[in-house]
């Protein structure tokens, strides 16, 4: 674990990037990490970053299949919001643990 500065908040970060504690997270926090993967935040990937949060309380597992069957965004949308990693990027996004079906 190591500390990060992002958005001007001290967080703990896993090796990959990933916050360590969710109740760090805030929307400028996502929009910084979002920012430096080179991805611009809409109100659409908000509903998807609000859906993986609300997901992992309920300590539900998650997977490009459930997300894409939730009636937020198809699959193909997802990978649009989100290219080279939708569930890697969005997770991240989102201030959530890595998925573990993510490699």
């Amino acid at each position: 674990m190591a500390e990060k500065t992002i958005a001007g908040v001290q967080v703990n970060v896993s090796e990959d990037g990933y916050l360590e504690n969710m109740s760090q997270w805030n929307e400028d926090i996502a929009k910084e990490i979002a920012g430096d993967i080179g991805i611009e935040l809409t109100d659409k990937h908000f509903e998807v970053i609000n859906y993986l949060r609300e997901k992992t309380e309920a300590e539900e597992a998650l997977s490009i299949r459930s997300l894409g069957k939730s009636g937020i965004v198809t699959v193909k949308d997802l990978y649009k919001l989100f290219p080279k990693g939708p569930l890697k990027f969005s997770s991240k996004i989102a201030g959530i643990p890595k998925p573990t079906s993510c490699i």
